[in-house]
């Protein structure tokens, strides 16, 4: 199962995939690795990728980015992107500088055209064994409580107030956050042992807040255990689907039609060219 996380998730897509590309990457030159491919695919299979077809394709392959998704897996919150590429392996042994690759890169990357970009209130802590605990509460460091949280009133007795964060999914997660102890600390209390439960967080994995520009508070998590493939199953597949990838693949670029990539940070199955 997968989410979309390229635009708001309504109720209906929040169990339902959602389809929306990213077109900012749309015309960038990659060259996409088969055998990284391969590698990444076969990491949940417990047959070596060395004994499966290559399909005689070329180590490197030159191709356009068409589009892009940014996804994440409903079952550990782990993110990835899905790529849809068109191959131009006539490029193989030209010259970075030749007029081929200069007509894939993308239009008006003049100077004038740099986007400016805004630094996120964000913070990211690694759990300890208080925060997980089902009798405690979130420590939040206060220079980050302060620069991500919506400010709480000082003066008041015991300065309080109610957060609304919502996770990769959409879904919403409400949290009491209070100021207080000796010395005074940040704490995350009522909603906070609800949401280490329902995702089985444990020391030592990691929590993210990020405030957008709208005031909307965002989070996510990283597991220190992280799966060997974030991938969810429906990508990554059986084992008897691999040559079945590289297949397409090679058909594609036989073709010059489009396939698909994912990619996970836990790999690395293209190269972007600058």
């Amino acid at each position: 199962m997968e989410i979309d996380l390229n635009h708001p998730v309504t109720e209906v897509e929040k169990n339902a995939f959602c389809t929306n590309g990213d077109s900012s990457s749309s015309g960038n030159v990659v060259v996409y690795f088969p055998q990284g491919h391969l590698e990444q695919l076969a990491s949940s299979s417990p047959f070596p990728y060395r004994n499966m077809p290559n399909f005689d394709l070329h180590p490197q392959i030159f191709c356009k980015v068409v589009n892009v998704q940014l996804l994440a897996n409903r079952e550990n919150d782990e993110v990835y992107t899905r790529l849809t590429l068109l191959p131009r392996p006539e490029v193989v042994g030209q010259g970075l500088e030749s007029k081929e690759f200069q007509e894939l890169r993308v239009d008006g990357e003049g100077d004038d055209a740099s986007p400016t970009k805004s630094t996120p209130h964000m913070f990211c802590k690694t759990l300890t064994a208080s925060d997980t605990s089902t009798h405690g509460g979130f420590s939040v460091p206060r220079r980050a409580a302060e620069d991500c949280f919506p400010s709480l009133d000082y003066k008041q007795q015991r300065p309080s107030q109610e957060l609304v964060a919502k996770d990769l999914h959409g879904v919403e997660w409400k949290f009491r956050h209070i100021y207080r102890g000796q010395p005074r600390r940040h704490l995350l209390t009522t909603g906070w042992s609800i949401f280490v439960s329902q995702k089985n967080l444990v020391s030592g994995d990691a929590v993210l807040f990020l405030r957008g520009e709208d005031g909307e508070l965002r989070l996510g998590i990283r597991r220190a255990g992280r799966p060997r493939n974030g991938l969810p199953d429906s990508v990554t597949g059986k084992q008897n689907s691999l040559p079945r990838a590289l297949s397409l693949v090679s058909n594609a670029i036989s073709t010059k039609s489009m396939f698909t990539v994912s990619y996970s940070p836990r790999y690395q199955i293209y190269h972007k060219l600058n």
